[in-house]
């Protein structure tokens, strides 16, 4: 067996490709599925198996994509029957203690609820190699140094769902071997659980010495401690799970690839409501940019920016400048279910300058300015995150 993790750095998810005799199964895909496509063909692999762990809330699943590109079987959780959400496409149902064939890989579904109600984790068994299991995908229930939040439902369900971490922690996995391998589905920055250290994977034996929710003892405590430990709710994790449960619409490529001439531009974002996102560095912004447009650079926290403040339902236009990659901006935008994006400035923000349309600047100053007028007594206000 050969396990491959994949890495989306700002949303800070990891997918995985399970790998024997020429088969692959690819766990929690991203939206932009070329990459595992590549990746099959360069190693000779066939795409058998799509496995998902949970109704995802962070980005937009590329499963039901990836299943339609490739033929493979798409495998999720049974145990979404009467809950909030519950998979609207077609696929395969996997219950607890249900195994999936990769090769000689047997992957055994553990229903572990309490992130979610219907996730799943999957024990992988190499039956050329030994009868004990190897490897434990452990989605959003177990994260190395950390456990899933269980507030996604809302204030009614969190304690249930906590409940039910407590159980998958402490019954649902207690017969795993120490030795037994952890690759969970995000690593340290992702906000589905909190505290994540910043190794990419554990061992089980590891996580029970280590972890502090393995310790905390009693029920109560252990739920005190996961609803007080849950970090700032991303409001964009109600429209994802709708998303994801309905199945995300099929892409058949990256969208907003076409270049818009500066008039062009300009009349799509009048008679179409457009939205204009930035992707230059906020010096360049500040002197001039499209008057409206939102500024998020193209680094690796633009898909969680983007889906932060980005209305989802009006068509998105993109503008920058010659260093500007914009195909990892369409990529970052899609994977967080932002799909509507029409195309890009050609000539970037200077064209439009030089076309002699409106424009907006927003004043800099130097710190040693921000200083001075701090002492005069000026407010600051400081508009990051809490850490």
């Amino acid at each position: 067996m050969r396990l491959h993790r994949f890495e989306v750095p700002g949303l800070s998810h990891f997918s995985y490709s399970v790998e024997s005799k020429g088969e692959a199964a690819i766990v929690d895909p991203k939206r932009d599925i070329d990459t595992y496509v590549d990746y099959a063909a360069r190693h000779n692999l066939r795409i058998t198996k799509i496995l998902e762990t949970h109704i995802h809330a962070d980005y937009a699943s590329g499963a039901r994509e990836l299943a339609q590109a490739t033929g493979a079987e798409l495998w999720v959780s049974a145990h979404d029957r009467g809950e909030d959400f519950v998979y609207g496409f077609p696929h395969n149902d996997l219950k607890d203690g249900a195994e999936v064939k990769i090769g000689a890989v047997r992957a055994v579904a553990l229903h572990t609820p309490g992130h979610t109600p219907e996730h799943l984790s999957f024990l992988l068994h190499d039956e050329d190699r030994c009868p004990q299991p190897i490897a434990l995908l452990s989605g959003d229930f177990l994260f190395v140094g950390s456990l899933g939040r269980p507030d996604l439902l809302g204030e009614g369900a969190k304690r249930k769902l906590a409940e039910q971490l407590y159980e998958s922690l402490t019954t649902k996995i207690a017969g795993v071997p120490d030795g037994v391998e952890v690759h969970p589905a995000h690593g340290a920055g992702s906000m589905c659980g909190s505290g994540m250290s910043d190794r990419p994977q554990s061992t089980v034996g590891y996580e029970r010495c280590a972890n502090k929710f393995f310790a905390m003892g009693s029920r109560d405590k252990f739920i005190e401690q996961i609803l007080g430990s849950v970090p700032p709710f991303p409001d964009y994790y109600r429209r994802m799970k709708k998303v994801n449960s309905a199945g995300p619409e099929l892409l058949l490529g990256l969208p907003g690839q076409k270049p818009l001439a500066p008039a062009d531009f300009r009349k799509a974002m009048e008679t179409e409501k457009a939205v204009v996102i930035d992707l230059r560095r906020p010096e360049a912004f500040g002197g001039a940019h499209i008057p409206g447009a939102f500024n998020i650079g193209d680094n690796q926290n633009l898909p969680v920016w983007a889906s932060w403040v980005v209305p989802y339902d009006q068509p998105i236009l993109l503008a920058g400048d010659d260093s500007t990659d914009l195909d990892f901006a369409r990529r970052s935008l899609v994977r967080v279910g932002l799909d509507n994006v029409r195309g890009w400035l050609k000539g970037g923000v200077r064209a439009w300058i030089e076309a002699g349309f409106e424009q907006e600047h927003v004043p800099q100053i130097s710190v040693t300015e921000l200083q001075e007028r701090v002492r005069g007594g000026a407010l600051v206000l400081d508009v990051r995150g809490d850490g």
